[in-house]
């Protein structure tokens, strides 16, 4: 298949809640196979930004591409994991159920997984050492082991670009770092990964890519050239502490 040029491509994105802006004329172009961070304070559009790239947020005005195309053509070749708090934990499925869910683009709500799904989703849930857990309720479940159910979802999808808001908020390091590792073989492979992140002192060591956003898009591009002092400031403020190299 075809590697698009842009991954993202968005042009004069606005969206409004009642009368406040969240985001504010948004220009992005985003390269594809690239580990890409959204980084910015509390309040500044992260997680709006992702869900107006799938749909879930209507925007005022503005055009957003994913792959080269409208994200309702595109929506088989992209993957969404959501925030853990958006997620409703008490609902009757197990972790093979949430997992299966990702076969449902390709197969259709409704019809029966084949022989080869069913070795998709077991690879999966073992890929994330979830294979212990594979028939309890979600609920059951650590708020790492929680992520990961949604992550594995994400890999069942098969995507070519794969959209994580916060994927490490509130798990251990070592899960982190398993998760990080997965994610890098999806970017060996070609796939595009763009994920909402808030911790500033790993951002160079993962990320290829980074938009630092505060309502508008403060800066965008290579992490070397981005991460830097000056940027941070204007994104986050004069009480930013400072990670990133001169």
């Amino acid at each position: 298949m075809k590697t698009e040029e842009y991954a993202l491509q968005i042009d004069h994105l606005n969206v409004m809640y009642r009368s406040s802006v969240i985001l504010w004329d948004v220009h992005l172009k985003v390269p594809s196979g690239q580990m890409v961070g959204i980084l910015g304070p509390n309040g500044a559009g992260k997680s709006t930004l992702l869900k107006s790239i799938i749909g879930a947020v209507r925007p005022a005005s503005g055009r957003v591409l994913c792959l080269g195309k409208p994200y309702a053509v595109m929506r088989k070749r992209i993957a969404y994991v959501p925030q853990r708090n958006a997620v409703d934990w008490e609902f009757p499925v197990s972790v093979f159920d949430v997992v299966s869910m990702g076969c449902f683009g390709k197969r259709g709500l409704f019809r029966r997984l084949k022989r080869e799904d069913h070795i998709c989703v077991e690879k999966a849930i073992d890929d994330l050492g979830l294979t212990p857990f594979a028939h309890r309720q979600i609920g059951e479940l650590s708020g790492g082991q929680q992520q990961k159910v949604f992550i594995a979802r994400a890999l069942v999808q098969q995507a070519d670009m794969y959209l994580l808001d916060e994927p490490f908020a509130g798990i251990d390091a070592t899960t982190e770092n398993g998760i990080m590792e997965l994610l890098r073989v999806l970017k060996k492979q070609g796939k595009s990964i763009i994920l909402v992140h808030h911790d500033l002192h790993a951002v160079q060591k993962y990320f290829d890519f980074v938009i630092l956003l505060n309502t508008s898009v403060i800066a965008a591009g290579n992490v070397n050239e981005v991460f830097k002092q000056e940027q941070l400031k204007r994104a986050y403020g004069e009480q930013i502490s400072f990670f990133a190299s001169e």
